[in-house]
């Protein structure tokens, strides 16, 4: 410091950096920043170069900085990057708990959760990942047990499972949530199991809920507007389904839309981090018409 360079009071030093003087004092106090020397009158003199310090000071303590921290770094015993790369992990940490919160909060309030619905919801969010691979393999042992294709529905979630990430985003905890207390109900589990049953390998509607081949042709109809109940739209099923029996095509149509198969596929798609796909409901509506059409009053 040049000796003839003035010496700074709290308050001058205040109105240049413009910070409180409590808070110069308060960090004075704690060594962060030290005066030259005192006046004569017992007061703190600082240098100059008090004002570059400060204004470190100040940027640190907003990036969330400890006071000691900050003095470690102005006396040189850490450095800046070696704190901020230390924050960085724990800001992570922070944020990672703060998209779960928040989520929960959502669900919450978009549900008008009940007090025990609250407890479950936050219970479900914060489910360590062993505990959701076990929710995901009961549900998926009891829906396709002994079935025919179960092995491939097994080898599908293996090569593909539904985790969430280590960053999960908010809308990937809210479909968790969604999508947990979905196959948990006893219900869905006994209307699923039903699904996979008429779609199973070899079955006749087993191409309506697992392929995109069905949706494609009856959107390229719908497309040409052809009518689901007049004489092309026979010409259409024949090209989807052959000589299969159309009852049972029919019947395995609705089971998926008994289980809410759409939903569900849209949830996995959320948890993984993919973009669902648009729901063909118009699609699948049409088949249903154009296989009740066909089949004549007994549907």
């Amino acid at each position: 410091m040049n000796d003839e360079e003035p010496l700074l009071t709290i308050g001058q030093l205040a109105d240049r950096t413009r910070l409180s003087v409590r808070s110069i004092r308060r960090w004075s106090d704690a060594g962060v920043i030290t005066p030259a020397r005192r006046s004569a009158g017992g007061y703190r003199l600082y240098g100059p170069d008090a004002v570059v310090r400060l204004g470190l000071v100040h940027s640190l303590r907003q990036l969330g900085l400890g006071m000691e921290e900050v003095r470690l770094v102005l006396h040189d015993e850490t450095t800046v990057a070696e704190v901020a790369a230390r924050h960085v992990a724990a800001v992570d940490a922070q944020m990672r708990v703060l998209r779960v919160n928040r989520a929960v909060l959502s669900a919450i309030a978009h549900r008008g959760s009940t007090t025990e619905e609250t407890v479950l919801v936050n219970r479900l969010a914060r489910l360590s990942v062993e505990e959701r691979r076990t929710i995901i393999e009961d549900f998926m042992k009891e829906v396709s047990d002994g079935l025919r294709g179960a092995d491939a529905l097994e080898e599908r979630l293996r090569r593909s499972p539904l985790e969430l990430p280590d960053h999960p985003s908010a809308e990937q905890v809210e479909a968790w949530l969604e999508l947990a207390e979905l196959i948990q109900d006893p219900d869905h589990r006994a209307r699923m199991r039903r699904m996979l049953e008429l779609n199973a390998p070899g079955r006749p509607g087993s191409s309506i809920w697992f392929t995109r081949h069905v949706v494609q042709v009856v959107a390229e109809a719908r497309e040409r507007g052809v009518d689901p109940a007049g004489p092309q739209a026979a010409a259409v099923l024949s090209r989807l389904f052959h000589d299969a029996d159309r009852a049972e095509v029919l019947a395995a149509l609705r089971a998926g839309f008994t289980a809410d198969a759409q939903r569900f596929r849209r949830l996995l798609s959320l948890v993984r981090g993919n973009r669902p796909r648009p729901v063909p409901e118009e699609d699948y509506l049409w088949l249903e018409q154009a296989l009740e059409a066909e089949l004549g009053p007994r549907t």
